[in-house]
């Protein structure tokens, strides 16, 4: 391991690169709204780095960000590491008490708020916060010193002073990172007693963003553009669509509202990505909304099954999907959780370039991934470059084990909590990442769930809610549903599709036979053990985290 640290360089470097190469390309653009060049993104940070300087910020010190995606959120992020602070980046639907948590616990110096989090937080709740910058526009929102004030009302003059003729390429130098050094802190819930801060080193961040330039820069160039959909605060998003765009001269658009389905399939039209990168909640809404019901008729199905004219219609379905994307995708990689089974075979049928990778925050993110011709169906990929991963089982090919990886993503530890650490990375270095998987002697990943959602059924048996759900997602009606267990009973909870059924007309009490229906036809699928007895349905969706999982804990 010690060998392969000394050949990693600078990750700041790679940002340094592209922002001098780049220099006349847009850069960030806030969709509907602003746009930065590189060159301004520059000029940015460089006042950015003497606020700090000049309000005492040093090398190490933390400095938090908490605002919905934007390119001025972007820009604080890129300066924060490139002055060589910690960024401690905070997910925007956070509650306050649980914001507060994560700054005192981190010990920020600073605090980048958004417009939305400035009206929830208390600074009074952040004794140790030395001010808070507002950031749709850099100004003071709260400040405890003097020096502060003084850096943020002389800004420009100070800049002035600096760069008396110009700023340019030449100019742009920024802190030199070492592989172990830390980078960020990565925060997994904001709750006290639940909240664990991931400690990102620049290796991490350094091997995740290679991984993605050398597997996806054949099909987006410099200049081209890129859609951020998922939050930058958590990693799937920062290393995928952030990170490795910027560093690559992308024109990064940024949705800046609460992405819906229809605000984000309308703005995969108006910026036509290359890539997508996203949670499969989204894809699946547009697959079913957009899709389906266009080609869902006898005649269509009829044609499918007919070998000689089937290659013709899925190239013709194929560019339809293709244009809901947009019209330019190349791939489309999913992640964060499993895709349900009925949209992913549908998009391998019709011959999509398809893809799913697999990774956690404390691998900044990745541990797989392969490219959509490698692809097997259900699969995660393979493992990433520079990567390790076994099953901890007696077969891993056959039988369910832990799925544990060493290498140069995995994280330095958990903030200020030595137990967590022990308890996670075990002494040979393995990270133990809670998920339960096997591997197929090609290397195919397939997660068979989380340990922690794992039921027993009476006799011992091994229950995994997730591929009971699958099925029941793909059912008439169902929008979504998780299983849970009552006096050793399995239950299904189920959100039905309203919209769906209000179009149709039907009444409650039809929509909870057609329920029944679903049951009847689930249990058939599925061993004895496994059937469901029961199920409720939902009036509201199921609460969900940043990247759209559910939270199964409040319904257990």
């Amino acid at each position: 391991m010690q060998n392969c640290m000394q050949e990693i360089p600078s990750f700041n470097s790679y940002i340094e690169q592209s922002i001098t190469k780049n220099w006349d390309l847009d850069a960030l653009t806030d969709y509907q709204g602003i746009t930065l060049q590189y060159k301004d993104v520059a000029r940015k940070i460089e006042k950015l780095h003497i606020l700090f300087e000049n309000s005492g910020v040093q090398k190490g010190d933390k400095i938090a960000l908490c605002g919905r995606n934007s390119a001025f959120w972007a820009t604080a992020f890129l300066a924060t590491l490139t002055y060589g602070a910690v960024a401690v980046p905070i997910q925007h639907e956070f509650h306050a008490e649980q914001i507060h948590n994560i700054v005192n616990h981190s010990e920020a110096k600073l605090l980048f708020v958004g417009d939305v989090v400035a009206t929830i937080i208390k600074p009074d709740e952040m004794p140790a916060l030395e001010g808070i910058v507002y950031l749709p526009d850099f100004s003071l929102f709260m400040a405890r010193t003097e020096k502060l004030v003084y850096a943020r009302e002389h800004l420009n003059e100070l800049y002035g002073i600096k760069y008396p003729k110009y700023f340019r390429q030449e100019h742009v130098h920024y802190h030199q990172d070492k592989a172990e050094e830390l980078a960020l802190i990565n925060y997994t819930s904001g709750t006290t007693g639940f909240s664990k801060g991931v400690m990102i080193p620049y290796r991490a961040m350094w091997g995740n963003l290679e991984i993605c330039t050398r597997e996806l820069s054949q099909y987006v160039k410099a200049g081209q553009n890129m859609l951020s959909i998922l939050p930058m605060a958590h990693m799937y998003g920062m290393a995928f669509e952030f990170i490795f765009s910027f560093c690559q001269g992308c024109h990064l658009f940024f949705l800046t509202r609460l992405p819906s389905p229809a605000i984000i399939a309308q703005a995969f039209q108006d910026v036509k990505p290359h890539i997508i990168i996203s949670v499969p909640l989204v894809i699946e809404k547009i697959i079913r909304k957009r899709v389906f019901p266009k080609i869902q008729n006898n005649a269509v199905r009829l044609l499918l099954n007919m070998p000689v004219v089937s290659k013709k219609i899925k190239e013709a379905i194929c560019q339809q999907v293709v244009n809901a994307f947009g019209g330019n995708v190349q791939e489309v990689i999913v992640g964060g959780a499993a895709l349900n089974q009925e949209v992913e075979q549908f998009m391998l049928q019709i011959g999509f370039p398809l893809t799913c990778g697999y990774g956690t925050t404390e691998c900044a993110p990745l541990i797989s991934y392969c490219n959509h011709k490698d692809f097997v169906a259900t699969s995660v990929g393979v493992p990433v470059a520079r990567m390790e991963v076994k099953i901890l089982s007696s077969d891993p090919a056959h039988i369910h084990g832990e799925i544990v990886t060493r290498g140069t993503n995995v994280m330095l530890g958990y903030y200020k909590n030595e137990e967590a650490t022990r308890q996670t990375i075990d002494e040979e270095g393995w990270y133990h990442t809670g998920d339960l998987g096997i591997m197929s002697p090609s290397g195919h990943i397939f997660i068979k769930g989380r340990i922690k959602n794992m039921l027993l059924g009476a006799n011992g048996q091994n229950i995994y809610p997730e591929e009971i759900e699958d099925k029941l997602n793909s059912m008439t009606l169902v929008s979504e549903s998780i299983i849970v267990q009552r006096d050793q009973k399995l239950v299904a909870l189920i959100y039905p599709d309203y919209d769906e059924a209000h179009n149709l007309d039907f009444t409650s009490e039809e929509i909870h036979q057609i329920m029944q229906e679903n049951l009847t036809l689930l249990n058939q699928q599925l061993p004895a053990y496994c059937n469901v007895k029961s199920f409720e349905v939902r009036e509201e969706e199921f609460e969900k985290t940043p990247k759209k999982s559910i939270k199964r804990y409040l319904y257990k």
